[in-house]
């Protein structure tokens, strides 16, 4: 049998896929007032030359200005080849009990699978970092910065420029090129030095209260392919090319911030889905370096369990909108797609049922050609083992519209609808959308955010 090319096997399957473009993403970036950032950070991101294009930023530097000592609070990969900056992340909390005063992050380069040379570069750009911080409040530890890489795999950063990039931003060295600030457009720099094949800074503020006293939160990620994060803390097994960090100026007693960030990540970070791939650099970081928190003591979740849920349910929010920004700037993606799944008896069943949804490849195309075939949400449910049986006279299946209009029900208690299919056509042609399934067997749920999956000519490396 004569072989094909991959020119003949395209024309083959072309007339099976519509090509259509991705929708704009500049609505999903606008300027933020000053105000609305939390107090005792300076940043920013500048061009060291990792990146080849001139004047791409490709290098950010967060530094914390409180008097008081910061908290942090980190979730990592637990993909097996961790690279050199989460395994240095680590250690620096480990060995400071949860404590930090800044953080540096280079795009163009993950600096993992690079050996002993990646694990001397990373702490080689904590040291550089640390020298830019005021002399520490008591604190004995001359680590004090945590780091972050992304970009390609398996080669060596280009250390002496970030080293170069780095000690620029000091404003004691003679060659100062400093442009750390606290205002927007500092912030934004940082944002965009994050970036790799994002189409915009994902930068989001918020201000909340407690107890009367007001508190700011500021986070910024990035990430559009390689994305089904799967994070754990530090003391636990590793999940963390999905990178984002969150800043308060509350005060948080570390153990505490480990325990908000972990609870939120699970519901954010780790309930979205791209392409299903787990990075090698995965994390997500907070600092909490107190300073609009003058003269309060720092929230405990053992001491005051109600500000501490307050905090918690702050900062979960909070990180839900910073993930699905990235599901939005998913590469190639037409289309925001929430996977909710009610009835289940526990959240640990809901989430594996909704994460299966997320990541189902016959799914996700039929998203993409915009074809309403449900029995592939039906497959993807009951493919994976529950810790109670799955009972298919139990499960419904509904699409709900964006729009706030009625929903429609495809599948009630394991008998299918007669559905319109006019109408379930309009709904899954709209860029966004929800799946919803009920389990019948509880009262636990979770939800997860996916996009669809578009086939490119040339993804066939044509």
């Amino acid at each position: 049998m004569a072989s094909l090319s991959k020119t003949s096997v395209w024309r083959r399957f072309s007339s099976t896929f519509t090509s259509k473009p991705t929708p704009s993403k500049t609505h999903l970036h606008a300027p933020i007032p000053d105000s609305a950032f939390p107090k005792g950070y300076v940043l920013t991101g500048i061009h060291a030359g990792v990146k080849k294009k001139p004047g791409v930023l490709d290098l950010a530097v967060i530094l914390s200005t409180s008097s008081r000592p910061a908290s942090a609070a980190a979730c990592f990969t637990r993909n097996a080849f961790k690279a050199a900056p989460v395994v240095v992340s680590q250690q620096v909390l480990e060995q400071n009990q949860g404590r930090a005063r800044a953080l540096v992050v280079n795009s163009g380069c993950a600096n993992a699978v690079t050996g002993k040379q990646g694990m001397e570069d990373a702490w080689a750009m904590v040291a550089a970092t640390d020298a830019l911080l005021e002399p520490n409040q008591g604190q004995k530890s001359q680590k004090e910065t945590l780091v972050m890489s992304t970009g390609v795999i398996g080669q060596t950063l280009p250390i002496s420029k970030i080293l170069a990039g780095i000690t620029s931003q000091s404003p004691k060295s003679v060659d100062s090129k400093s442009t750390l600030g606290s205002g927007f457009e500092a912030w934004e720099r940082a944002a965009r030095a994050f970036m790799t094949t994002d189409t915009f800074p994902k930068l989001r503020a918020r201000t909340f209260s407690i107890r009367g006293k007001e508190y700011h939160l500021a986070g910024m990620d990035k990430g559009a392919g390689m994305i089904h994060p799967n994070m754990g803390p530090p003391s636990g097994q590793l999940h963390a090319t999905l990178l984002g960090c969150i800043l308060t100026d509350a005060a948080v007693v570390p153990k505490s911030l480990q325990s908000a960030l972990t609870y939120a990540v699970d519901r954010s970070f780790n309930s979205i889905s791209v392409d299903g791939d787990m990075s090698t650099n995965d994390t997500i970081l907070v600092l909490a370096n107190g300073a609009a928190a003058e003269g309060s003591a720092e929230i405990d979740e053992q001491a005051d369990p109600e500000a501490f849920e307050l905090f918690k349910q702050e900062l979960t929010t909070f990180a839900i909108d910073l993930a699905q920004l990235v599901v939005r700037d998913g590469e190639g993606a037409t289309k925001f797609v929430t996977v909710s799944v009610d009835g289940a008896t526990s959240y640990a069943d809901a989430h594996k049922v909704a994460s299966r949804i997320s990541t189902s490849a016959l799914v996700k195309t039929a998203l993409f050609g915009e074809d309403a075939n449900w029995g592939r949400i039906l497959a993807a449910t009951g493919s994976i083992p529950l810790s109670a049986p799955l009972d298919p006279t139990r499960v419904s299946v509904s699409f709900i519209p964006a729009d706030g209009t009625a929903p429609l029900p495809l599948l009630v208690n394991g008998e299918p609808e007669k559905v319109d299919e006019v109408r379930a056509k309009e709904i899954v042609s709209a860029e966004d959308l929800e799946i919803r399934v009920d389990l019948g067997l509880g009262n636990e749920s979770a939800k997860y955010w996916t996009c669809d999956f578009r086939v490119r000519e040339d993804q066939w490396g044509l």
